[in-house]
C-alpha cells in the first residue's frame, strides 16, 4: 500500500491536483444526472416479469352479437397456437377469465357481454425457455393486431402479463372528469387518438360503451287483452325466440340436482336479416301465439318497437363523473411517452380550452381544461402504474432524505463538527454516480432495457451505510495519527487511505459478491446492480475525493488529547 500512500499524498501536496480531483468528481457526477433526460438510463417502477402465463382481452364494438366476437377470438388463437413455447389456450366467450394477479383491478370478473372475451396462455415453464413472457408479447403484438383487427372493425385488443408489482388498471391511465358526458366522450376520444401516434404506447382504450341505437319490444296490454292472450304468453315466446329459457328439468341419478332444459331457437331462425326495423317486425310477424279461442295471433300485433339509445355504463371516482382512457408500455419507461401525450394535449387542447396545469403536488401532471365558449370544466388526470411509480420515488426520495438527515446528525453528535459530517454525507452522496453508471453499463449488456427501478433505489438507500463507515473509517484513524501521534496533516490522511483501503475492498469485495446473485434477477436486478456499482464507486469517492475534502477542512485540525486518552492510545512525543 506504498503506492497508494504515494499517490494520495502527491494529490494533497499540490493545490492544482486536488482542484482536478474536486472538479472530475463534480464532472462525473452531473455526467451521470444527464444520463436521465439524454435517455441513456430510463426509471420505471419495476421492470417486465417472465411469467409462465399471459392473457388476451378481446373487445369488439359495443352491441356486437357473440358470433362476431367469437371469430376475432378464433383468428388471435389461430396465431397463437402456432408458437412452440405455448402449451395450451382457453377461450372464455362472452366472460372474463377467473380472476388472476392482473385481472384484480381490470375488472375481469365483471364481463359478461357478447362483445367480450378472453383467452389464457399457458406458457413453458420460464425456466426452461429462452424468450421471457414480457418479450414474447411484445413480438406477439402486433402480428395478430394486424391480423386480427381487420375481422370485426373497431375491435381492440389487448396482451396482459401478470404485473411484477402491485397490480394497475395499466401502466398509463388518463381520468377524464367532468359533468357534460358529450364533451368528456369527445376529450376521451382525442386523447384515445394522442396516445395512438404516441411512440412506446401499445393497446390503446376508451373504457367507455359505445352509443348505438337498439330496439326495445314493449308487450301493449290493452292489445294483448283484447286478443284473448296473457302478457306471460307474449313475454315467454320473445325470450324463447331471441334469449331462450329454462322450459322444464330432469332427473338423473348421476346428478345431485335437477338438470335443467333449456329451449331457444337455433342461430339461423333467430338471426335478423339487416339491423333496420322492418327485419325485426317481420321477425314477430312469423311468429304467432294461439288465443282461448284458438286463433292464431302474430306477435307483431301485440308489442310495440321503439328505437332508443343504449344505456351506457357510468363510472364514477370521488363522486366525479370520468372516462378513463388506458395505454400500455412497449417496454419502454411510462415517463417519457407520457410527457411526449401531454405536450400534444396541451397544444391541441389550447385552440378550444384554456388550460392550467398542476402545481407540484401528488398529481402534478395533471391538466384543468375551461371551455373557451361554455366556461364548463374539466380535470385531466393521471392513474396507473405512472401514478404506482411517481409515488414510490416520492416515498422512496423521502426515506432516502430522512436517511441523510438521521445520519448526519449522528455524526454532528459524534464529531461535534458540521464539516466532517457534512464531508461522510457528501462521500456517501457521490455512490449515486455508481448507481446511474451501472445501470448504463447494464443495459449494454442485455438483450431488453435494463431500467432504474424502485429496487435500485432501494439499493442506493442501502449503500448510504456503507459509504459512510469507509469514510469514518479514514478520519477517525487520520485524526488519531494527527493528534496522538504528531502526524502532519498530509501524511497522516496518507497513512490512513492506504492502512484502511484494504479493509475498505474487502468490505467491497464482500458486498459485490453477495450482490451478484441479484443482478440477473428480473424483478431485483436494479438492487443487486446499484449495490455493485454504488460500492465500487464509494470505494473511488472514499480513497481519493473524501481526502481531499479531509485536508481542506479545519475541522481536522481540532486538538482531542481527551479522545487518545479515552482510547488508551499513547502519546508519542
Amino acid at each position: 500500500m506504498k503506492g497508494l500512500q504515494k499517490f494520495i499524498y502527491t494529490i494533497l501536496s499540490s493545490k492544482t491536483k486536488k482542484t482536478l480531483v474536486i472538479v472530475l468528481t463534480a464532472v462525473a457526477f452531473f455526467a451521470s444526472l444527464m444520463m436521465f433526460p439524454t435517455k441513456l438510463v430510463l426509471a420505471k417502477m419495476l421492470p417486465g416479469k417472465s411469467d409462465n402465463t399471459f392473457s388476451v382481452y378481446i373487445d369488439t364494438p359495443t352491441g356486437s352479437s357473440i358470433e362476431q366476437t367469437k371469430k376475432v377470438s378464433q383468428c388471435v388463437i389461430n396465431i397463437l397456437k402456432d408458437e412452440k413455447e405455448i402449451m395450451n389456450l382457453e377461450l372464455f366467450l362472452g366472460q372474463g377469465i377467473p380472476l388472476d394477479y392482473a385481472g384484480l383491478v381490470k375488472g375481469a370478473s365483471m364481463k359478461r357481454t357478447e362483445n367480450v372475451s378472453e383467452i389464457a396462455v399457458n406458457l413453458t415453464d420460464k425456466h426452461e425457455r429462452e424468450e421471457p413472457s414480457f418479450l414474447m408479447t411484445q413480438r406477439l403484438r402486433p402480428i395478430v393486431k394486424e391480423k386480427c383487427l381487420p375481422v370485426v372493425k373497431g375491435t381492440n385488443i389487448k396482451f396482459v402479463e401478470q404485473p411484477a408489482g402491485p397490480p394497475t388498471l395499466a401502466s398509463i391511465v388518463l381520468e377524464v372528469h367532468g359533468d357534460n358526458l358529450k364533451k368528456v366522450r369527445e376529450i376521451s376520444t382525442k386523447v384515445a387518438n394522442i396516445f395512438e401516434k404516441t411512440k412506446g404506447l401499445v393497446d390503446v382504450d376508451v373504457m367507455a360503451d359505445d352509443i348505438f341505437d337498439k330496439y326495445e319490444l314493449i308487450p301493449d296490454k290493452e292489445k294483448i287483452a283484447r286478443s284473448g292472450l296473457s302478457v306471460k304468453q307474449v313475454n315467454n315466446i320473445l325470450y324463447l325466440s331471441f334469449e331462450g329459457m329454462v322450459i322444464a328439468h330432469k332427473n338423473s341419478k348421476n346428478a345431485p340436482d335437477q338438470i335443467p332444459m333449456f329451449l331457444v331457437l337455433d342461430k339461423e331462425t333467430k338471426r335478423l336479416n339487416s339491423s333496420k326495423e322492418d327485419a325485426l317486425r317481420s321477425k314477430l310477424s312469423s311468429l304467432n301465439l294461439m288465443n282461448q279461442r284458438g286463433m292464431m295471433v302474430p306477435l307483431s300485433e301485440v308489442v310495440t318497437i321503439r328505437k332508443v339509445k343504449s344505456n351506457p355504463m357510468i363510472m364514477h371516482k370521488d363522486l366525479s363523473r370520468m372516462v378513463n382512457v388506458i395505454a400500455e408500455t412497449d417496454m419502454v419507461s411510462q415517463v417519457y411517452p407520457l410527457l411526449a401525450a401531454r405536450d400534444v394535449m396541451i397544444k391541441e387542447f389550447s385552440k378550444e380550452y384554456k388550460i392550467e396545469k398542476a402545481g407540484f403536488t401528488t398529481y402534478m401532471f395533471d391538466l384543468y381544461l375551461t371551455d373557451k365558449k361554455t366556461g364548463e370544466k374539466f380535470l385531466l388526470r393521471w392513474d396507473g402504474e405512472m401514478k404506482v411509480t411517481l409515488d414510490t420515488f416520492r416515498d422512496l426520495g423521502g426515506a432516502f432524505i430522512a436517511a441523510l438527515v438521521l445520519i448526519f446528525l449522528l455524526l454532528v453528535i459524534y464529531y461535534k463538527s458540521f464539516a466532517i459530517s457534512g464531508i461522510i454525507l457528501l462521500g456517501s452522496f457521490l455512490s449515486l454516480i455508481g448507481v446511474i453508471v451501472g445501470h448504463w453499463v447494464a443495459n449494454l449488456f442485455t438483450s431488453e432495457t435494463f431500467f432504474l427501478t424502485a429496487t435500485s433505489l432501494i439499493g442506493f438507500i442501502a449503500l448510504m451505510g456503507i459509504s459512510s463507515r469507509n469514510s469514518l473509517l479514514l478520519i477517525d484513524f487520520a485524526k488519531s495519527l494527527m493528534e496522538c501521534h504528531g502526524m502532519e496533516k498530509k501524511e497522516a490522511i496518507a497513512t490512513a487511505v492506504a492502512t484502511r483501503a484494504k479493509p475498505i475492498a474487502l468490505t467491497a469485495v464482500a458486498i459485490i459478491l453477495g450482490s451478484a446473485l441479484l443482478a440477473s434477477d428480473p424483478v431485483f436486478g436494479g438492487l443487486g446492480v446499484a449495490l455493485i456499482s454504488g460500492t465500487v464507486a464509494a470505494v473511488f469517492v472514499s480513497l481519493i475525493f473524501v481526502p481531499v475534502l479531509m485536508h481542506n477542512t479545519k475541522a481536522m485540525d481540532f486538538d482531542m488529547a481527551d479522545h487518545c486518552e479515552m482510547n488508551n492510545i499513547a502519546i508519542t512525543k
